[in-house]
């Protein structure tokens, strides 16, 4: 046949010559993803501070030894600090003081003048400042103020600290709650009846010191006069003296303990519940969806405390479990919602189908093919329930109802710290922060995986 082809008009290719090939190897639906999340620069950078949280929360206590119970009421509500320097000085005893057996005395008409020569018996300290000043003519005793900036008026003096007990005493030993800063202090002359209507007021500069016995029970030093170096507080003291890194690092574990067991459970919980609801539909679909409803509509906070006397746990005490047991009872219908949502959808495939016809039976169709598939879904809803319970967490200890103290917590440390805010305000910033950056991390992260586990963003691309 004229039509028919030659064997000879069809040459084989050479390896020399170029052939097309494919630009982008083949990926899976995980690989895909994971290129999708590795270019949203939020989602990597939330993921990096995920990482960082469990490292400072599992990592952190092995480099950071300081006991988080330990008090040091010579370091009362500290700023934030890195290896401060002390003075070793004698232990606080009795001191004996000033008095004199000879007073001066006026006419009783005559004006009580000011209090001179006010001095500070050796070194004003963060340990004792012992005052004592010259007497005053016609005295009957003397009023001891102190106040951290300089005096305007005679009704802008302080803290009244003392009043002697008669006009011999001539000295005042002030204890009470010393902080490395400049004190200004006052002594106001009295005759019983009236007070002088001149003061002079001294500013000392007070230094942080240790006593001897102080040093020794922290192995330093105890020669008097030396300086030694303190231990180093980051963030900061309580208002027990306790530090506030090694309580955040212990409170990580308690809130991310909460915050990361609680949504595990509960999710699985949901996943189940929504993939066999889905799967059968019909009146059983109903019935269960109806008992999930019910279940969302319960009140949180109400059965938290009914769990709490259920547990019998008393006030002050801490409500790990009845929280822990509260956020699985009742949070899990949002999660069955979106799961059975996803079945119903996946329960029509072809896939399905052909699984059927060769003998698979309901609980395999559910637990290898439904379930498996609405993984994606199932990842991004736990990324955002641990954040979730994590607030919920601090908001109950905040209030009182979850962690108590000693035991720290975020919501804990937050409620003692907000105290004391507006004088110390680093133990209630800290806390917050850790709650804001961990809350913060999680929601962008399970952002980030919603758009890189949507299989619709890859058509797009």
């Amino acid at each position: 046949m004229e039509n028919l082809l030659d064997v000879a008009d069809f040459v084989p290719a050479l390896a020399e010559q170029n052939i097309p090939t494919l630009t982008r190897p083949s990926l899976s639906y995980w690989q895909d993803a994971w290129l999708r999340l590795r270019h949203n620069k939020r989602a990597i950078l939330s993921l990096n501070l995920v990482i960082g949280l469990l490292l400072f929360t599992l990592l952190g206590p092995v480099f950071w030894t300081y006991d988080p119970f330990l008090q040091d009421l010579d370091s009362i509500s500290q700023s934030p600090s890195f290896g401060t320097t002390a003075l070793v000085v004698a232990d606080t005893g009795n001191w004996e003081g000033v008095t004199t057996t000879s007073t001066p005395s006026v006419s009783p008409l005559a004006n009580l003048s000011a209090t001179t020569a006010l001095k500070v018996d050796g070194i004003a300290t963060t340990q004792y400042v012992r005052l004592f000043w010259d007497p005053v003519p016609g005295a009957a005793f003397y009023l001891v103020y102190r106040n951290d900036h300089q005096p305007e008026s005679i009704q802008d003096l302080g803290l009244p600290l003392a009043q002697t007990h008669n006009a011999d005493e001539l000295s005042f030993e002030d204890r009470l709650q010393l902080s490395a800063q400049a004190y200004y202090y006052t002594i106001i002359a009295s005759d019983g009846l009236r007070e002088a209507e001149t003061f002079t007021t001294v500013r000392f500069e007070l230094q942080r010191a240790i006593t001897a016995t102080q040093a020794q029970e922290r192995n330093l030093p105890t020669l008097l006069d030396t300086i030694v170096q303190l231990s180093s507080h980051p963030f900061g003291t309580d208002y027990l003296g306790r530090d506030l890194l090694a309580r955040a690092m212990m409170g990580a574990r308690v809130s991310l303990f909460i915050g990361i067991i609680a949504p595990f459970i509960f999710v699985v919980i949901g996943t189940i519940y929504g993939g066999v609801s889905g799967y059968f539909g019909g009146n059983i679909d109903i019935s269960m969806m109806r008992f999930a409803d019910f279940v969302i509509a319960l009140p949180f906070l109400l059965f938290m405390i009914l769990f709490r006397i259920g547990f019998g746990i008393g006030p002050g005490e801490s409500g790990i479990f009845p929280m822990l047991v509260a956020l699985v009872v009742l949070s899990w219908p949002n999660t069955a919602r979106l799961v059975r949502g996803q079945v119903l959808l996946l329960r029509e495939e072809a896939f399905v189908d052909a699984a059927r016809l060769l003998g698979a039976n309901h609980w395999y169709l559910i637990f290898r093919h439904m379930i498996p598939n609405t993984l994606g879904q199932i990842l991004v809803t736990l990324t955002f329930a641990i954040p979730m319970a994590i607030f919920t967490e601090a908001f109950l200890s905040f209030i009182g109802m979850g962690v108590a103290p000693p035991t720290p917590s975020w919501g804990s440390m937050s409620n003692e710290g907000i105290r004391s805010m507006l004088s110390t305000p680093h133990e209630l910033i800290f806390p917050a922060l850790c709650i804001s950056i961990t809350v913060l991390a999680f929601n962008l992260l399970g952002d980030g995986l919603r758009d890189a586990l949507d299989s619709r963003m890859r058509s797009r691309e």
